[in-house]
């Protein structure tokens, strides 16, 4: 596994999500990383995160695959370039699509392992297969296509 999160590649100024942003201290600071050809990220949530007592908040769980699922995009998109993360040109990745099916109650107080299959490559398009599981039982799944960064949603681009 890679020590340096796809994340801490992403320039500071594209650095706030509140999922994955490095600068967000507020946010979830969720990190992603290669596991062989799959991507791996680990969350434990926290009694905020809460649905109903015990339980995850379905959105938590939402919000944690859209940010896995775009940040390995990323990765996916670079490896495929043969170029590092965090070099020029910057290959940062939005949401296009988010699917989410909910398996399983997911609890509270459990590490939640987010595992990504890259599904496809193309240009300006990745699909990020993800599932998300709690104990080594599979709660939910979501499908994440993700589009190249529109340019004008770059602070340092010219046309934004």
């Amino acid at each position: 596994m890679n020590k340096k999160a796809f994340q801490d590649c992403y320039p500071d100024e594209l650095s706030h999500c509140f999922g994955c942003g490095k600068n967000n201290a507020a946010g979830h600071q969720l990190k992603s990383y290669w596991d062989g050809d799959e991507t791996i990220a680990h969350f434990l949530p926290e009694s905020c995160h809460i649905a109903i007592p015990s339980f995850v908040y379905g959105g938590l769980i939402a919000s944690l695959i859209d940010c896995h699922g775009t940040a390995s995009a990323s990765a996916a998109a670079c490896r495929a370039a043969g170029i590092e993360m965090g070099t020029k040109p910057k290959l940062r990745f939005v949401t296009g699509s988010l699917k989410v099916v909910y398996l399983a109650p997911t609890p509270l107080g459990v590490e939640l392992e987010l595992r990504g299959v890259i599904i496809e490559i193309k240009e300006r398009k990745v699909i990020v297969d993800i599932s998300l599981s709690a104990d080594g039982r599979t709660c939910a799944k979501g499908q994440v296509v993700a589009v190249v960064m529109p340019e004008n949603m770059d602070p340092k681009s010219e046309n934004s």
